[in-house]
């Protein structure tokens, strides 16, 4: 990856006494697809607002290619938004719409129709030029959106949680577009989301927020395959967490059975949650398993079943493209590189709080 582009330093706001990020420091490198995700009033929105200039941080720095921009206004930022909400303009022609801003910085009207013609060709709706919002679907309407935004070439787009309006099918095809868009015009995306397979499919880096918090930054697979904290872990996708004690390196107890891994550094006899991924439980003949559990629910998902196995006093879930029916007795075993140790935090409300990479 090539050099910061945004860098968020030391960032602290407040809204009516509440704190809503505490202390952040976070950069964001140029052509990257960064996603902030996490649960509603984690700080995912605020940190975008204050990128695009419409909040002030109480504290801490925004640095743009080097230059502080903390205080700078909105339309002087080379970054434009688009929000959740399309907010077109309804008695505008989609050309008028997206040719707004562009009118607004004085540009000659055959610099304005040919950014028209691109930016539309982009978002793959060449000829609309002259209908009217309410004349098209969602979809198209958030392309429209994005069309907008892109005629004025930010160096940065900013996304406030842009498919959520969209049915699950379309906001599917909208992920790939924006994929694409995103690789054709080499700009910084950040993106915001509470959906995880939505980050999980669009970013090159997911940063996940927590309470105003950063609780870890890393690559899709990095954050799925290795959560930083119970938080993340039960975040992205479903996991099984579980109460353990990480007897030495590389063995750890769980729910009374000993079970081989690969961690080491936890030292003995130490208490630890343990993350093992739905799809990561091996379903057995009972005497082949470490411990033995009974099936309580079955699901048909599409792709696999989804499983509860009740095992040692507790409801493991299990994914598995191979049925076994309600009632069967079961064996379960884990890969040792499947399981994956953590410390307990010292506090309940204990945060993980990234540093820089």
């Amino acid at each position: 990856m090539s050099n910061k582009l945004i860098d968020l330093r030391n960032i602290t706001k407040s809204f009516g006494g509440s704190l809503v990020i505490d202390d952040m420091s976070l950069y964001i490198r140029e052509n990257e697809f960064l996603t902030l995700l996490g649960p509603s009033g984690c700080g995912k929105t605020t940190t975008l607002r204050l990128i695009g200039g419409f909040e002030r941080p109480d504290s801490g720095q925004i640095i743009f290619e080097g230059t502080d921009i903390t205080s700078l206004a909105p339309n002087k930022r080379q970054v434009n938004t688009v929000f959740q909400k399309y907010a077109l303009f309804p008695h505008m022609t989609i050309a008028e719409n997206i040719a707004f801003g562009l009118k607004i910085k004085g540009k000659s009207k055959s610099y304005i129709d040919d950014k028209i013609k691109y930016a539309l060709k982009l978002v793959n709706l060449d000829g609309y030029e002259k209908r009217k919002p309410e004349s098209l679907s969602g979809g198209q309407q958030q392309r429209i959106a994005i069309a907008r935004a892109i005629v004025n070439e930010p160096k940065v787009l900013l996304l406030d949680e842009p498919l959520g309006a969209l049915d699950l099918k379309l906001r599917q095809d909208m992920q790939y577009e924006l994929i694409r868009l995103k690789n054709e015009l080499g700009i910084t995306f950040v993106y915001v989301t509470h959906d995880q397979e939505e980050a999980l499919t669009m970013s090159d880096t997911i940063v996940v927020m927590n309470q105003g918090y950063i609780q870890q930054i890393g690559t899709p697979e990095m954050i799925y395959n290795e959560p930083e904290n119970a938080f993340v872990a039960d975040f992205i996708g479903d996991s099984n967490i579980i109460d353990s004690i990480m007897i030495k390196d590389e063995l750890v107890e769980i729910l009374g059975a000993k079970f081989a891994c690969v961690d080491i550094g936890f030292g003995n006899m130490k208490p630890v949650d343990v993350v093992i991924r739905p799809e990561d439980v091996n379903l057995t003949a009972p005497e082949e398993g470490t411990i033995q559990g009974e099936v309580t629910h079955l699901i048909f998902k599409g792709v696999h079943y989804e499983m509860e196995v009740t095992a040692n006093g507790y409801e493991w879930l299990v994914h598995s493209t191979k049925m076994y029916p309600v009632g069967t007795k079961v064996g379960i075993s884990v890969d040792p590189f499947n399981i994956q140790i953590m410390h307990k935090p010292a506090s309940e409300d204990e945060e993980a709080v990234a540093v820089d990479e």
